[in-house]
């Protein structure tokens, strides 16, 4: 008697966009959880539809979907059964084998450096809260999700594909590499051939592999103290000694770097968390610097679109003479972070370097995605996304300037040109305890203390950012902010 797969077993979860889509991840889960042999008999049509409480047509829409993939075939007046080609069947799993596994002592096996010190969390139900202010993440309303499918279906189109999905052997999307290099650089002062630019999985990926290529034990390495705590833990994975260097109004100053530097990481044009932007002297002294004591300088220009209250500065890249700078930039900011991509600007020879580093590591970013990218940027969609953003972040940075203003808390820093961050502090106050006071008001807020290498016994500045928070709710978040940080004073 052929087995069945009772109907009982076919559930719905929410893990799908549509019914359709739903369902047929039901019925695949069935499969595979119960482990169905071929010729398994699934429930009719009827039944099916009668039990979920779903058209009869969607349940013969997602058998049909189904038999297509080989998960199902239909039997000749026998109804629908599990079909012999069921991709990916489970095996019987090994009897001790996940007791075995607990025998190895991992801890002894961890580099000492292998567990960051300082990591940026945000928790993942972060669109649950009523009021986010929280970097980096984006608001889904001002992004063209018309323009993006339509983006995505010419790369995945006839034309596309061949070349797409072909093993590029570490090589890029050459029309994301002619959008970067003839529209994007351009934009921050300078240019570049196609050979001086590397695609990366954001700048977190051109980061490590710059790290990677220059730091090391016998060479000093300088970042900005507070600053991206990103920079320092790759640093201490590199076993590179770090000299954190205290910034100011006008970010790092070059005056103060240690004679034996070799490598700067900065954020000239935009610092992280402070928002303070290097003037002009101070860059062409930190380049004049650089050559005195032969450095180098990884410049991370993350937030250059956003400004809209003045124009941006140009990049430290821009008056770089000497080839001294490898420059950093990421359309993740300015996109959706998780589309990860990036791309990192350098000498020819350093590029062919750290493309061969990143072949062994990943090969290179999907070229696929790369693809989507460039017609994002190249058919003017991109463009038209940043005057959106622009205007919106203008917007309510006034309004948020106007709540902080009507209250007891204090901006400390933000960027002149505009950003999506202003650093605030709470006077007598320790923004991780705030933090979690916040928590029971809905509120989202960034302690400070995440962003020093030594930071104060109390640390009463936090980040806030204002890019995944509507207008309207920014007064009262503040004033929530506000009330807690003056019952904690």
């Amino acid at each position: 008697m052929q087995s069945r797969i009772p109907i009982e077993a076919i559930f719905l979860r929410d893990d799908a966009p549509t019914l359709q889509g739903r369902l047929a991840a039901a019925v695949v889960r069935a499969i595979l959880e119960s482990r169905a042999r071929p010729g398994a008999r699934l429930p009719s049509s009827r039944r099916l539809a009668q039990g979920l409480g779903v058209s009869r047509m969607t349940v013969t829409l997602v058998y049909q979907d189904l038999i297509s993939q080989g998960y199902l075939e239909a039997l000749p007046r026998s109804g629908i059964a599990v079909a012999a080609t069921v991709p990916h069947r489970r095996m019987e799993p090994v009897a001790g084998a996940r007791a075995r596994a607990g025998l190895v002592r991992w801890d002894d096996w961890w580099a000492e450096h292998d567990q960051p010190r300082r990591v940026i969390r945000k928790p993942s139900n972060w669109r649950a809260f009523r009021y986010p202010f929280i970097f980096g993440q984006v608001d889904p309303a001002l992004f063209d999700h018309h323009a993006w499918r339509d983006c995505a279906r010419r790369a995945l189109g006839t034309r596309d594909f061949s070349e797409l999905s072909a093993d590029r052997y570490g090589a890029d999307d050459p029309l994301l590499v002619d959008y970067i290099c003839s529209n994007t650089l351009p934009r921050r002062g300078f240019q570049a051939e196609p050979d001086e630019v590397l695609v990366t999985l954001g700048a977190q990926n051109a980061l490590y592999l710059a790290v990677e290529l220059l730091a090391r034990i016998d060479r000093l390495a300088v970042t900005e103290e507070p600053g991206y705590p990103d920079f320092a833990e790759t640093l201490r994975r590199a076993s590179s000694p770090i000299h954190f260097l205290p910034v100011d109004a006008m970010g790092l100053d070059p005056a103060r770097l240690p004679e034996a530097t070799r490598l700067v990481i900065a954020t000239p044009s935009h610092h992280i968390p402070t928002g303070a932007t290097m003037p002009l002297a101070r860059r062409q002294e930190l380049l004049r610097r650089a050559e005195e004591l032969d450095a180098l300088i990884i410049e991370d220009d993350y937030d250059f679109e956003m400004s809209y209250l003045a124009p941006p500065a140009p990049a430290l890249k821009s008056l770089d003479g000497s080839g001294r700078v490898i420059y950093i930039g990421s359309f993740s900011k300015s996109l959706f972070p998780g589309l990860r991509i990036g791309y990192m600007v350098a000498p020819a020879p350093f590029i062919a370097r750290a493309r061969a580093l990143r072949a062994m590591i990943l090969r290179h970013p999907p070229s696929h995605l790369q693809r989507i990218t460039a017609y994002f940027l190249a058919l003017g969609h991109y463009d038209a996304h940043i005057v959106r953003l622009r205007q919106t972040l203008k917007a309510r940075r006034r309004v948020l300037e106007e709540a902080l203003a009507a209250s007891s808390l204090r901006i400390e820093g933000a960027a002149v040109q505009g950003g999506s961050s202003v650093w605030v502090s709470a006077a007598g106050t320790d923004s991780e305890a705030l933090a979690a006071r916040l928590h029971a008001d809905s509120v989202l807020i960034e302690p400070g203390s995440v962003f020093f290498e030594t930071p104060p016994a109390r640390c009463p500045v936090f980040r806030l950012g204002y890019a995944s928070i509507a207008a309207e709710r920014i007064p009262e978040g503040i004033a929530l902010i506000d009330r807690a940080a003056r019952e904690r004073a």
